[in-house]
């Protein structure tokens, strides 16, 4: 966690404008793509925008920001995102200070350069799958930089600059990447590996308490009686750990998945039209207010400084000492807050009109039961795809 003198001490402002232009075009383009599409290709009906405008609105000067924006919800097609971010008018969308970071696969989207020029600029932090790579899991680089980005800059043994890091691989074929119109002691990175390299987006000034969007069931689940998987514990991390709370808005996503089912046939690559699809955003349960999501940060906090007395120090905002990664009651609390996103999602999910689901369907044991199989159809009529 930042020290008060670390969180006070100069920290750069934005990245560069060409950066930031590059930026404003990706996000734009693919968003006002998918709006045309999800609204001209397919009908769209949408619950909760204004309240959650109205949050946008609040949060558009990064200096005045007081906490971050957490965005959850159930998962039900591989473009999901940025297909649920076609409901944000086009102002909106051109405007990357102020819109959703999220997490996407580093073995898909950040193979070479081209595609990690991409998916940066398009505001996506590149993410192990533990199921496809050893260096996946909750305590990830990843996951401290998604941290941070929730809090407030600058942090304890922040970043390298481009000046004193590793050579950049300039390969095509390498998914290396840096700002490179910012000055070497002004460009801020981090790697995913202890080999690759990143930007920082955490280590300016404009994207403090930023917004970043979870799909926590960790891969696209597509249910007859549109259940949702288990979630997993990623999402915790990034409502416990910040330095303050995050506002938490929960949301619920229906009828993508008749877009991109994953029993479509050839050709698969092509979304389907003509489909009957619905966004809606559920009420903040974070933030400020009398919510448990502040009593299970108490905890945290309490769990934090009992830390720090045992190893003597300090540790930086988002890095964890083995006891608060492994540690009998970190465990429990983050099991608790991810259950109660869970019920938060499901609240949404209720005032659909959609009948309660089985309790046993939150439960990680109760997904055992697919064994080693990992995609396709499964034996309770849904279909799973990993992303």
């Amino acid at each position: 966690m930042a020290t008060e003198a670390s969180r006070h001490s100069p920290s750069p402002k934005q990245p560069s404008l060409p950066w930031r232009i590059g930026s404003a075009l990706v996000m734009g383009f693919v968003g006002g793509t998918s709006r045309l599409f999800m609204f001209g290709a397919n009908s769209t009906e949408v619950h909760g925008l204004d309240a959650f405008l109205e949050t946008l609105d609040r949060r558009k000067a990064p200096e005045r920001r007081e906490r971050g924006l957490i965005t959850v919800s159930n998962h039900t097609c591989v473009i999901d995102d940025p297909l649920i971010w076609a409901v944000l008018p086009f102002s909106y969308q051109i405007n990357p200070n102020n819109h959703r970071w999220g997490l996407a696969a580093h073995d898909i989207c950040f193979t070479n350069k081209f595609f990690s020029a991409f998916f940066n600029l398009g505001q996506t932090l590149p993410t192990y799958r533990l199921a496809h790579s050893p260096l996946g899991g909750l305590f990830q680089p990843t996951m401290t930089e998604a941290v941070r980005l929730l809090s407030h800059p600058p942090f304890t043994t922040p970043y390298t600059s481009a000046a004193s890091a590793p050579a950049v691989n300039r390969s095509l074929s390498s998914p290396d990447i840096t700002d490179p119109f910012s000055s070497p002691d002004h460009t801020y990175t981090y790697s995913t590996n202890g080999i690759d390299t990143f930007p920082a987006p955490s280590a300016y000034d404009t994207r403090q308490y930023s917004w970043i969007h979870v799909f926590p069931e960790g891969r696209v689940h597509q249910h007859p009686l549109k259940t949702m998987r288990y979630f997993k514990w990623g999402i915790a991390r990034l409502i416990l750990e910040p330095d303050v709370c995050p506002d938490i808005i929960p949301m619920w996503i229906e009828g993508n998945d008749q877009i991109m089912h994953e029993s479509r046939q050839w050709p698969r690559f092509i979304p389907r039209m003509n489909k009957r699809c619905g966004i809606s955003f559920g009420d903040n349960v974070g933030g400020d207010g009398n919510t448990i999501f502040n009593d299970l940060r108490r905890k945290w906090r309490e769990l934090v400084e009992k830390d720090r007395i045992k190893e003597g120090r300090v540790f930086a905002m988002g890095v964890l000492s083995d006891g608060l990664k492994y540690g009998k009651e970190a465990v429990a609390l983050r099991e608790e807050c991810t259950r109660q996103v869970r019920g938060a999602v499901l609240a949404v999910r209720r005032k659909r009109g959609l009948p309660d689901e089985d309790p046993k369907a939150g439960l990680v044991e109760t997904w055992r039961e697919e064994g080693g199989k990992r995609e396709g159809k499964m034996e309770d009529g849904s279909w799973v795809k990993e992303v």
